[in-house]
């Protein structure tokens, strides 16, 4: 008869996007820690910062100057990891190492025109401003590139580069693979089902996640729950009808 599992236990985790198992040993967040521990710096910004390249009216690291912007505002980056018009037919294959060039492009969202907000911290109006310009951007994108990614990374230990409140679109000609994975997978294979609906495995495997694991970080009524896929912070919906 097979035992419940216990997630304080030593375990293993199956991640249907990689076919990886991944090994979880949550009992050693309470060893002794004698090593560095990182001291949290005061968030203390003004509205406006003179030295910011992404505050309105400033000069942008690449030279430009940023428009007086009053609400969200979208231009592209000035070190974009992806830029647009490379060749896709080039590439290289001998048997061993294998590259292809990539095309695509990469803009940058300024949420707010001030310096210390947060998203978080945003009013509704203005987080749903933020939000209508992710969805009018990926519309837009998605009509040249195969693949179209709304990002945030928010804070030094993150790799922000600058606090003002911001976020990325990368769109690219090539598809990550995680995500062909995920397209290709079938609903057959998986082993826990809701009444037989052909959902993604995302949002299967924060189910039984859920149920068994209870690893959930975050859930709210429609957004939730946030769950770890073995090891990192997925967002998926809460509500079924989202689940298609």
């Amino acid at each position: 008869m097979t035992q419940p599992l216990q997630p304080t236990r030593p375990h293993r985790r199956f991640n249907p996007l990689t076919g990886e198992w991944v090994l979880v040993s949550a009992q050693r967040t309470s060893r002794p820690w004698r090593g560095q521990v990182e001291v949290a710096a005061p968030d203390e910004r003004p509205r406006y910062d003179p030295t910011c390249y992404l505050c309105p009216g400033n000069d942008r690291a690449g030279g430009a100057v940023n428009e007086q912007y009053t609400g969200t505002h979208v231009f592209t980056n000035d070190f974009a990891a992806l830029v647009p018009g490379s060749d896709g037919s080039a590439s290289h294959d001998d048997g061993v190492f294998r590259s292809e060039t990539v095309s695509g492009t990469c803009r940058v969202v300024c949420f707010s025109p001030r310096h210390d907000l947060t998203l978080a911290l945003m009013n509704q109006s203005e987080i749903r401003s933020v939000i209508d310009t992710w969805v009018e951007q990926s519309n837009e994108l998605a009509v040249d590139y195969a693949w179209v990614q709304v990002f945030e990374n928010r804070g030094s230990a993150m790799g922000a580069s600058n606090p003002h409140p911001h976020g990325q679109i990368w769109a690219s000609s090539s598809v990550p693979t995680i995500v062909r994975n995920d397209e290709g997978f079938e609903w057959k294979a998986c082993p826990i089902g809701y009444d037989n609906d052909p959902v993604r495995v995302l949002n299967h495997y924060a189910g039984p996640e859920f149920r068994l694991l209870g690893c959930v970080t975050s859930q709210q009524d429609v957004a939730g729950p946030l769950q770890v896929i073995p090891l990192t912070d997925v967002l998926v919906p809460n509500d079924r009808r989202h689940r298609r």
